[in-house]
């Protein structure tokens, strides 16, 4: 019998915590196991395999990211729009480097909820880019730069990639007011793919 009070969202919740202090390569069943006090076996009543595990990882990552991402960027436009969604985005993405993991890696095409929860999270970013007036491919272009930086950075902090005894929010704060000097420049230099934003997303830009 199943370990009472365990079921499947107890089970990803316990890995998805465990992930952010081992690492998303770290995570296995047993460690999993031996976190919630079952056998390994029992696992496997809850969640269908590692990989099914790390889907619910991802699922949840992607979901408590948007609602992080909305809440900081709610009534907010233009630059402090992307200012605010940059350090949500980097603090969440440092302070849960396992989920974030799990959850930045495009859904599967078939995975219907997965996919709608990532078109959630990119609905904010479109949002915080509408701001710029950027149209038809600009709009990818610019999701997918701001996203890049913020991951980039995010990943270096959290895996002690910076050495130079520079303070890192000072070098943050350079990498976004960069971003957004370039997002302002690109719409001032009016492009002629102007054939407008796209509405909706089934993957990552």
């Amino acid at each position: 019998m199943p370990r009472a009070g365990l079921d499947r969202d107890t089970v990803v919740a316990a890995g998805a915590a465990l992930a952010d202090e081992v690492g998303l390569a770290g995570l296995t069943m047993a460690l999993l196991a031996e976190r919630v006090g079952v056998r390994t076996p029992s696992l496997y009543k809850h969640v269908d395999s590692l990989d099914a595990l790390h889907r619910g990882i991802a699922i949840r990552a992607q979901t408590e990211l948007t609602a992080v991402l909305a809440r900081a960027t709610a009534g907010r436009s233009g630059p402090d729009a992307v200012r605010t969604f940059a350090r949500a985005w980097r603090r969440w993405a440092v302070d849960h480097r396992g989920r974030y993991d799990a959850g930045v890696r495009a859904p599967a095409d078939d995975d219907e909820e997965h996919l709608r929860l990532s078109n959630d999270t990119l609905q904010v970013l479109y949002d915080v880019l509408s701001g710029f007036d950027l149209t038809g491919p600009r709009v990818t272009d610019a999701a997918r730069a701001l996203r890049s930086a913020l991951h980039g950075f995010a990943m270096l902090e959290s895996s002690g990639g910076f050495g130079l005894r520079r303070d890192l929010d000072r070098s943050f704060d350079f990498l976004v007011e960069t971003l957004i000097a370039g997002l302002r420049a690109e719409h001032d230099s009016l492009p002629a793919d102007r054939d407008g934003p796209p509405l909706t997303h089934r993957t990552p830009p």
